[in-house]
């Protein structure tokens, strides 16, 4: 049980973290066309930093860990990280959020190093909306990446798919995919304030549930590990199972386990927060375990009871946040 509550009275034992801002792709939801100007290296949280702070949290109770980014593995040698956070606890629950297409050189090493699971973001089956909307990546490369995941025994793989206005148009390929491979696709509601879109691409999951009905009765499943606030669903006959985040249409907010720890060291209490905690400031300070208990305490007196709705989103866009 975690020591880490909030004043809603709910345990916190999942940090998201974030292990820089730069990425190898520039999805259209996330980045504008010409790029963004990256944090410079001595912004960022080293990983001596890292483990440093992780060391405290996971003594006071976080128990799941998520590397994002970015894209976490642009990084160098974050295997070493992952190995790093391994040590500090034999049961710590740690995942990856990626575009895959670094998996195929990454994922054994990965794996031997102690991540668990590893979410894949692919957008579409399409190769030429795939690229659209990454606008330098290829499909290819993606799925190479997810089935270097599996061969390395990661497991459960998921894929996350971002419900953009194609995506009703598009389905049978991911159909096709948890009928083929035991990977679980989970479609996840667009929150457009955190994107760079200049128009609306909402589309709720519900429609997607509806359109998935012509392949097969969808029946309710149970959830896999880290299954976190999705619903699961199953085809018959399918490897895999269908997912659905709505924190939009059906937002989660009462059973909000999480915090998030940016790349250059702001913990955030919510994503959609405007509060920061500035944990490098107290990192390079020579601070003792307690202060950093004691700033990670203040982070959760700052949590909200819910997001307060899209429109209270401010400040910083997704990639600077992390995933």
């Amino acid at each position: 049980m975690s020591s880490l509550i909030d004043r809603f009275s709910r345990p916190i034992n999942y940090l998201r973290l974030a292990v820089t801002d730069r990425c190898n792709l520039r999805c259209i939801y996330c980045m504008p066309p010409e790029g963004v100007t990256h944090l410079a290296h001595e912004e960022i949280l080293s990983y001596e930093e890292i483990l440093r702070f992780l060391r405290v949290a996971v003594k006071a109770g976080v128990s799941k860990v998520r590397l994002t980014g970015g894209e976490p593995l642009v990084r160098k040698d974050v295997e070493h990280l992952v190995e790093g956070i391994a040590s500090l606890l034999p049961s710590l629950d740690i995942s990856l959020t990626t575009n895959g297409i670094l998996l195929p050189t990454k994922a054994e090493k990965l794996a031997r190093a102690g991540l668990k699971r590893v979410n894949v973001s692919i957008d579409s089956m399409q190769p030429e909306t795939y690229r659209r909307i990454t606008r330098t990546g290829e499909l290819r490369d993606a799925l190479a990446g997810l089935e270097a995941a599996l061969e390395a025994g990661l497991s459960p793989v998921k894929v996350n798919v971002v419900v953009l206005a194609h995506l009703p148009e598009e389905l049978e390929g991911f159909v096709d995919l948890v009928r083929r491979l035991p990977v679980h696709v989970r479609f996840i509601e667009y929150m457009s304030p955190c994107g760079a879109m200049d128009r609306p691409y909402y589309v709720p999951a519900g429609e997607i549930m509806s359109k998935l009905v012509p392949y097969g009765n969808l029946q309710k499943a149970a959830p896999p590990p880290g299954a976190g606030p999705a619903r699961y669903f199953r085809l018959p006959g399918a490897k895999g199972l269908f997912g659905f985040i709505s924190p939009v249409s059906s937002h989660f907010c009462p059973e909000c386990n999480r915090l998030r720890l940016t790349a250059d060291g702001r913990m955030r209490p919510c994503l959609f927060s405007r509060d920061e905690t500035d944990i490098k400031a107290v990192l390079r300070k020579g601070c003792a375990d307690e202060d950093i208990l004691r700033a990670i305490v203040r982070c959760l007196e700052k949590k909200p009871r819910d997001h307060g709705g899209l429109s209270s989103f401010a400040g910083r866009a997704m990639y600077q946040i992390g995933g």
